[in-house]
């Protein structure tokens, strides 16, 4: 429990391997039970388990898959479009428990020291973490999963309790002064740059960063842009910085606008534009054999694709 006389849900998590009542997971997730069950019937998202009496019963499984929905909810995806995203993200999913156990146990611990406003201890997860785990795996399995869990509560699916406000910007202060200083750090002169600017709409700047480390490797220098760059602006930048592809960044889904606001920029651009985040998976089918590429949202993914975009060895 703590010291605020609440239990993180990753704690829950690790510590009651047991069913839940639909009213402890509307507690929990903040998504009330008339939606919980719409969910389940109109879309097929959440399918609990039934007591003989036909109460729901849901499974820490169920209740991750929530924050999931709610994750992409937030992002501006229809509810009706999320059951097939959620199958496509779970294909992903390390399929080994041990593994899966020590990742919780990592977000355990963070959570912990979020809810104490712990810096001293946050700093030596951080770095504990960079000495045992891949890049992908400290952000994308570690840090960002509490990072979202904790953004979620913002959302207006259910009223905040005290201080959960307050836990969310120290995190994500904390968060983006680590991973900008990683960033300094790995600046120096590469043989390729590439610009990364936020694609017009809400951009969490944590989210920019992150990204931006996960994108630059021996061969590529990555510089960023601040949230709320103009998008008309961006030839100009690019014209007097010269970068070897520009990358559009955004977790929200792509509006009907996209294409045409991203040909008309096209035009004016004397470098390759690429895509980034959720929203290169979201709309990779619409912009097919279009001038822009999509790199998809996953450190990996988007480090391959866009070495082999840089090399020519990837078409648009």
């Amino acid at each position: 429990m703590s010291k605020q006389g609440r239990t993180s849900p990753i704690d829950e998590g690790l510590q009651h391997q047991e069913l839940f009542p639909i009213r402890e997971v509307s507690r929990l997730t903040g998504v009330n039970p008339v939606t919980l069950r719409a969910w389940e019937r109109r879309y097929g998202l959440i399918l609990p388990t039934r007591t003989d009496s036909g109460h729901r019963l849901y499974s820490q499984a169920d209740i991750d898959d929530i924050r999931n929905i709610l994750g992409w909810l937030e992002r501006g995806v229809a509810v009706s479009k999320v059951a097939s995203i959620l199958v496509r993200s779970q294909a992903l999913v390390e399929d080994n428990g041990d593994e899966q156990s020590a990742r919780l146990r990592w977000r355990q611990q963070i959570h912990e020291a979020v809810l104490r406003f712990d810096g001293t201890r946050l700093h030596r997860l951080f770095d504990k973490a960079f000495a045992s785990h891949s890049l992908d795996q400290v952000f994308g399995e570690i840090f960002m999963p509490v990072w979202h869990d904790l953004a979620a509560g913002q959302s207006g699916y259910g009223q905040r309790a005290f201080g959960q406000a307050s836990e969310w910007l120290f995190f994500d202060q904390f968060m983006r002064s680590r991973v900008f200083v990683r960033l300094q750090l790995s600046r120096m002169p590469r043989s390729r740059s590439v610009l990364l600017a936020p694609l017009a709409g809400p951009c969490h700047e944590l989210e920019l960063l992150v990204t931006a480390l996960l994108l630059g490797c021996d061969e590529v220098e990555v510089s960023v842009l601040a949230p709320g760059q103009p998008l008309q602006e961006l030839t100009l930048i690019c014209e007097r910085l010269r970068p070897d592809a520009l990358v559009l960044f955004s977790n929200q889904a792509p509006t009907a606008e996209l294409s045409k606001r991203l040909g008309r920029l096209v035009v004016g651009l004397e470098c390759p534009l690429l895509l980034a985040g959720k929203v290169a998976e979201l709309a990779q089918d619409s912009l097919a054999g279009s001038p822009v590429a999509c790199l998809g949202a996953q450190g990996s993914v988007m480090r391959q694709r866009l070495r082999q975009f840089l090399g020519g060895q990837l078409d648009t």
